[in-house]
C-alpha cells in the first residue's frame, strides 16, 4: 500500500511537472524570423541539415526560418555570433558539435566560451566519417594508402574542414597510427575540402557522409573506410574503421543545434520538441538515412553531457598532438 502510495505520487508529480512544461512551451511564440546559423561554406553536411529542416521549423514556428552560412575558424566564427546574438530563441546554431568540444583545448584566445556561452537544445544527426581519395592517386585500400605514404612522403595532401575541425583531429591521429606524414590543409568547412580534393588540390578527406557519399556514388572519389560499428549498405565492400583496427573507430559528423545562453527554458524546450519532432518525420528520416546518416533526437540535457564527454576526449587527443593555436 505504502508502495502503491509513493508510486501514484510520484506520477502525480511527474504529470504535474509534464503539464507545466507543456503550459509554457504552449504560450511560446516566435515574433520575428527565425535564423540558423551555418558556420561553415554551403554545401556541407551542417548546411544540407540546416536546409532540410529550416522549411518544417518555419511550419510549426509559424515564421519564416532562414539559413545563414557563415564560414570561418573552423566554425567559430558563426559559433560566436550565435552566442553573442539575443538570447530569445530567434537564433540558432547548427554545426558540427565536434569544433565546439575541440575548441576551448586548442585556441589559446576565444572571442566565446563554448560552454558558457551557448546552450544546447537537440542533437540532429550522426554521420559516419568517410575516409577517401582522389582517383588519380591510384590507391584502392587502407593498406595501399598506407604504402603510397610511406614510399611518397609528402605526396600526400590531407584537406580538412579548418584547423581545429573534428576531421583535421581524425586525420591527425590516423597519420600518427601510421607513422606516416601528410600535408595538412584547412578548408572553410567540409564542402570546400571536398572540392580541393575534386580538384587535386589535395588527395585524402576524412569527412562526414552525408556531404561526401555522393562523391563516391559517382566516382568522383573512392572510399577507402567509413567510421562507426557497421558497413553502409550502399558500399558494403567498404570496411569500417573497426574491422581495420584503426583509431577514432567512432568518430564522425555529430550535428546539432544550441542557442544563446540565457534563453529561457520554455524557448529552448520548444525547440527541442519542434526540432525532435521534425527529426521523427517519416521524410527526413528517409532524407538523412540516404545520405548515410541517422536522426539523433535528444533532450538538452543529453546534448550537455555528450558534449561534455566529447570535450574531454578532444583534449586529450589536442594534448597528444602538442596542438594549439594563438
Amino acid at each position: 500500500m505504502i508502495r502503491r502510495k509513493v508510486l501514484a505520487t510520484m506520477l502525480a508529480v511527474l504529470g504535474t511537472s509534464l503539464s507545466a512544461s507543456a503550459f509554457a512551451q504552449a504560450n511560446v511564440t516566435f515574433t520575428k524570423p527565425v535564423k540558423i546559423v551555418v558556420p561553415f561554406a554551403p554545401g556541407g553536411t551542417s548546411d544540407i541539415l540546416a536546409r532540410m529542416i529550416a522549411p518544417k521549423l518555419s511550419l510549426t514556428l509559424k515564421q519564416t526560418v532562414v539559413v545563414e552560412n557563415r564560414p570561418g575558424a573552423a566554425g567559430n566564427l558563426g559559433a560566436s555570433i550565435v552566442a553573442k546574438s539575443d538570447p530569445d530563441g530567434h537564433t540558432l546554431l547548427l554545426m558540427d558539435l565536434s569544433s565546439l568540444a575541440v575548441a576551448p583545448h586548442l585556441y589559446t584566445t576565444l572571442t566565446y566560451n563554448p560552454v558558457k556561452d551557448l546552450a544546447p537544445v537537440s542533437m540532429i544527426s550522426f554521420s559516419p566519417y568517410l575516409l577517401a581519395v582522389n582517383p588519380k592517386l591510384g590507391v584502392k585500400s587502407v593498406e595501399e594508402l598506407l604504402a603510397y605514404g610511406k614510399k611518397n612522403p609528402d605526396k600526400l595532401v590531407f584537406a580538412h574542414a579548418g584547423v581545429g575541425s573534428g576531421n583535421q583531429i581524425v586525420g591527425l591521429e590516423l597519420a600518427k597510427y601510421w607513422g606516416i606524414q601528410w600535408v595538412t590543409v584547412p578548408y572553410k568547412g567540409g564542402s570546400a575540402a571536398i572540392n580541393a580534393v575534386l580538384a587535386g588540390e589535395a588527395n585524402v578527406i576524412v569527412n562526414g557522409s552525408t556531404a561526401t557519399l555522393p562523391y563516391v556514388k559517382n566516382g568522383q572519389l573512392v572510399a577507402l573506410a567509413v567510421s562507426g560499428d557497421k558497413r553502409f549498405e550502399s558500399l558494403p565492400n567498404v570496411p569500417t574503421y573497426k574491422e581495420l583496427k584503426l583509431p577514432a573507430a567512432d568518430s564522425g559528423s555529430w550535428q546539432g543545434v544550441l542557442v544563446a545562453s540565457g534563453t529561457p527554458a520554455p524557448v529552448v524546450a520548444k525547440l527541442n520538441t519542434e526540432i525532435n519532432a521534425i527529426l521523427r518525420d517519416p521524410e527526413v528520416v528517409s532524407r538523412i538515412a540516404a545520405q548515410g546518416a541517422s536522426p539523433v533526437p535528444m533532450t538538452p540535457q543529453a546534448l550537455a553531457k555528450w558534449m561534455q564527454e566529447s570535450s574531454v576526449n578532444f583534449g586529450k587527443v589536442i594534448r597528444e598532438n602538442n596542438l594549439k593555436i594563438e
